[in-house]
């Protein structure tokens, strides 16, 4: 019960005002943009989520572990592709799913960076049903892409 009320205020209350913010050129501070390939449409989709890089490295909490459709999106394809507020380029990389890693003392650990990542965080742990751990490793040659 508590998943589907979370999904549905994120989906309409949340993430329809980021994702419009980062078309208008306002990457909210503390967040980034995940791109998977939709496991059945093939369609690149976008998932607003929390700034977890570091340096080479993203992390991702997932909020709702596999139940979420950007899991799933990487179990069947894990090429992904990532956008921060601090660069206006996607940046590509290969996602691993972590399900021995210690989401929460990651969370703590990520938090340590900056202000804005950690009241992402924060919010993000507060709307969570089951946290998992995604770690991409960042093609390091790869200067991004443009914007489109």
């Amino acid at each position: 019960m508590k998943y589907r009320f979370i999904r549905a205020l994120q989906n309409s209350a949340i993430n329809t005002p980021v994702r419009l913010a980062w078309r208008l050129g306002l990457s909210p501070p503390g967040d980034a943009l995940l791109e998977t390939v939709g496991r059945r449409s093939g369609l690149p989709r976008q998932t607003p989520i929390c700034d977890g890089l570091e340096g080479d490295t993203f992390w991702i909490i997932v909020q709702h572990g596999r139940r979420s459709d950007y899991v799933r999106n990487i179990e069947a394809n894990p090429l992904v592709r990532v956008r921060t507020g601090s660069r206006s380029v996607w940046r590509t990389g290969t996602a691993h799913i972590l399900d021995h890693d210690d989401a929460r003392e990651r969370m703590l650990l990520l938090s340590q960076a900056d202000k804005w990542r950690k009241l992402c965080l924060r919010a993000s742990h507060g709307m969570s049903t089951s946290l998992l751990t995604i770690r991409i490793d960042l093609d390091p040659a790869d200067r991004g892409t443009s914007t489109g």
